[in-house]
């Protein structure tokens, strides 16, 4: 039969006692060796310098009340028992010299006695298994029971009891995840594996987040999702502030994030506290963030690190404590590398990095999401909507072939729901609505595809922002130009090819410089497109 072994820090505190009334009170050290089903064959008791002669008088009357239990007693001295890092080494150290031995000898760990620190840092050497054993914890008899022993209670870190604490604590991370996914039961492996890291970054870090992916792919909802979540969680108390950096344009960009004094410029009636500081103590969402300027970036940049910036038109700095979360759809390395995007900014937002696949690499989460989108819907509308076996069928098949593009994403496939739901009054899709709807989508799909080659050749001369400000019509009729230009051995022979007929009913023929002008309007010159 196996040896119980104890050990523990003698109670300065609790293990005291008067010699003429020693008797009368609850000892912690004393009574557990005065258990009635618990035999202790051996104590170790930990005690430092000042203790001595308090360890003394506590083995004496531990002999006097359990003869077969042998007091070993073992100096140990801090300097601060409150100090977390000094009493875990000196425990660490105690347990590494300590010569165990499992096989023969029982062993329990007094957390009863020694400061907080002190029951920590055995709970954690227990659990890590430097000291191969169980934790015992003492309790004073209750009110009116005679007696000084008390009674003790035994957990082992290894039992169901403990399995239990943990499933909960995965049960609460499963939660949690889920909750990210809006209660979406998603099927793609890789997703949920993205959500589980995202789900343990959120309630652990206060540092910036980056979420990377296509439009529509849904970082602006997993960002309020992830702020939700640490808000149920107690991790912030402010709000969620939400601006798409795309939208800031010039001036009134520093004023929109860092706010302005009354007066800083024309038209400043009154002061601005600015997005920065309306979302103090809560979580800040920068959508489109390679969008911004330079200055910009340099301020942002300022904000995160010092959680200070300066309004515009003051002369005093405010100051703003915030997480925050920045979406891009953009290759920021890339911008960094041509320039456009601050190589340190980046680094400060590199340290967490998400990128949200698109909806056409994620095809098995597509039903799912089609069950989400119609459950949304019938709620918002007060009508319970959904397919007949057949349309769903044919909505699922189209929707995961080849075909089909999903090239706003999560965008496209709410809004298709949407137009189904609507054109259903029924309570019920059809085939020949979704027929409908897929010929739609079709269409849609060309057209945007029709736009994005037009993009494609601007993006070689214009940012995403100067883009943005240029109508569809525009975009189109500047490629065309583009295209005579990169042809053409001179700025004059494009121009005449370019106002062949326009240039007959004018006096002065000047193509070259017609040209020039109408290259300047975007940014654009002659020597730039003869570069590329």
């Amino acid at each position: 039969m196996k040896k119980r072994v104890a050990i523990g820090f003698l109670g300065t505190t609790l293990d005291i006692g008067k010699q003429e009334n020693r008797w009368e009170r609850w000892r912690p050290t004393v009574a557990l060796c005065m258990q009635p089903d618990l035999q202790v064959d051996r104590l170790d008791l930990i005690h430092d310098n000042h203790a001595i002669d308090l360890a003394s008088r506590v083995s004496g009357d531990i002999v006097q009340v359990s003869p077969e239990t042998r007091v070993v007693l073992h100096r140990l001295n801090l300097k601060d028992a409150w100090d977390f890092q000094e009493v875990y080494a000196a425990l660490y150290d105690f347990a590494k010299a300590y010569s165990f031995d499992p096989d023969s000898e029982d062993y329990l760990v007094n957390i009863t006695t020694g400061t907080h620190v002190a029951q920590i840092c055995w709970f954690l050497l227990t659990e890590a298994r430097y000291v191969p054993g169980r934790l015992i914890q003492l309790a004073p008899p209750r009110r009116g029971d005679t007696g000084v022993t008390g009674s003790h209670s035994i957990v082992d870190l290894d039992l169901s009891r403990y399995d239990r604490i943990a499933s909960r604590f995965r049960k609460e991370a499963e939660e949690g995840a889920s909750y990210l996914k809006s209660g979406i039961v998603t099927r793609n492996a890789a997703f949920n594996r993205m959500i589980d890291s995202i789900e343990k970054v959120a309630i652990r870090s206060k540092a910036p987040f980056l979420l990377t992916g296509p439009t529509g792919a849904g970082k602006s909802q997993l960002a309020r999702r992830i702020y939700e979540l640490k808000k149920a969680r107690r991790q912030v108390a402010g709000p969620f502030v939400e601006v798409n950096c795309a939208t800031l344009r010039g001036d009134q960009a520093m004023s929109a994030l860092f706010g302005h004094i009354k007066g800083a410029f024309t038209g400043a009636q009154t002061d601005r506290p600015g997005l920065l500081r309306s979302a103090h103590g809560g979580v800040l969402f920068m959508d489109e963030i390679g969008e911004l300027g330079p200055d910009e970036q340099a301020m942002i940049l300022r904000a995160i690190e010092d959680k200070r910036f300066l309004p515009v038109g003051a002369d005093k700095e405010a100051g703003s404590d915030f997480q925050l979360i920045a979406g891009t759809n953009r290759d920021l390395s890339e911008d960094v590398h041509k320039g456009k995007f601050r190589e340190d900014l980046l680094a400060r937002l590199n340290l967490w990095t998400f990128e949200l696949p698109g909806l056409k690499s994620r095809g098995e989460d597509i039903e799912p999401n089609i069950d989400f989108e119609l459950q949304r819907f019938s709620e918002t509308e007060g009508e319970a909507m959904s397919f007949n076996k057949e349309a769903r069928a044919l909505y699922l098949a189209f929707a995961m072939s080849p075909e089909a593009l999903w090239s706003a994403n999560f965008r496209d496939l709410s809004a298709s729901m949407t137009r189904l739901a609507t054109l259903s009054p029924n309570g019920r899709i059809n085939e020949e609505t979704v027929r409908e709807e897929i010929e739609r989508l079709r269409r849609l799909w060309k057209g945007r595809a029709d736009e994005d080659g037009v993009d494609a050749t601007l993006r070689e001369y214009l940012d995403g922002m100067a883009l943005s400000r240029i109508d569809l019509f525009d975009r189109i009729q500047l490629v065309e130009v583009i295209r005579v230009c990169r042809a053409a051995s001179s700025l004059s022979e494009a121009g005449r090819k370019l106002f062949s007929v326009s240039r007959l009913e004018k006096s002065s023929q000047n193509d070259a410089d017609r040209l020039k002008k109408y290259l300047a309007r975007f940014g654009m010159d002659w020597r730039r497109l003869r570069e590329n």
